[in-house]
């Protein structure tokens, strides 16, 4: 597994990347794209450092933002996706989600994994 993104909640995507954008240097933002499968709106930046931030507003959301918190998940890019996901689900994680395309990567898949120290998002290469 290889970090990959940090997940953030937010009510206004166009607003948090406006904030972003006065602290650090944004090198790259994909299109606000609607997801279907996961009923949310998402974008991702890359900052100056190659730090990657996903930005998620929605449906999926709601209850985060309700409650103010901000960091929605951590996402690791793997080689095989099965495979991780089971071994995870075998050290007491819970799936949240069928593994499915993911429209802001190109339709790589995804699944997200609740674990001890939070959600999870699995990138399949």
């Amino acid at each position: 597994m290889k970090f990959h993104h940090v997940g953030l909640c937010c009510k206004d995507i166009k607003k948090h990347i406006n904030y972003i954008e006065k602290i650090h240097k944004v090198i790259e933002k994909t299109d606000i794209v609607f997801d279907v499968l996961q009923n949310a709106y998402l974008c991702m930046i890359t900052l100056e450092d190659g730090t990657k931030l996903e930005l998620i507003s929605g449906k999926v959301v709601e209850n985060y933002i309700k409650k103010k918190i901000e960091y929605y998940h951590i996402c690791y890019e793997v080689e095989n996706i099965e495979k991780e996901t089971e071994q995870i689900i075998r050290n007491g994680a819970i799936r949240l989600s069928k593994i499915q395309p993911a429209i802001l990567f190109c339709n790589k898949r995804v699944v997200f994994l609740k674990t001890q120290y939070g959600l999870i998002e699995l990138l399949e290469k």
